[in-house]
């Protein structure tokens, strides 16, 4: 039973990542069409440091589940937290050191996917 709990959380997770993927990556794309090709790069830069982090949280977070499991949960949750801030700072620090980027399509899609993160459990209904 705690696998299953744990395989239904993760998915829902996924379903968010996914969904922060497709609406970010969708603006990369307008970026890259309008703008350019830099600009759809930097994008599409930015969709990833905000998105990769997110999905290693969800695996990491929703590991373990179920009351008799609580200590290894939490433990999950701080993990999970942890690389995901730390892979943001390493995204961060590697794209600006190898890549010649623009600021503003980088920062539009990373606060983008942000904004999806927070605003898309408004749209998924718990069954």
């Amino acid at each position: 039973m705690s696998k299953v709990l744990a395989r239904r959380g993760r998915w829902s997770a996924y379903k968010l990542v996914m969904m922060q993927a497709a609406i970010a990556g969708g603006a990369s794309i307008v970026f890259f069409a309008v703008w350019g090709a830099q600009f759809g790069y930097s994008a599409l830069a930015g969709t990833a440091i905000a998105v990769l982090p997110n999905f290693v949280f969800a695996t990491l977070a929703f590991s373990h589940m179920g009351a008799s499991s609580a200590g290894k949960v939490l433990k999950g949750f701080y993990w999970g937290e942890a690389v995901k801030l730390l892979l943001t700072i390493a995204l961060f620090s590697l794209v600006f050191i190898n890549l010649k980027v623009a600021f503003m399509p980088l920062f539009i899609c990373y606060v983008l996917a942000l904004i999806v993160h927070w605003a898309a459990p408004l749209y998924f209904k718990q069954s």
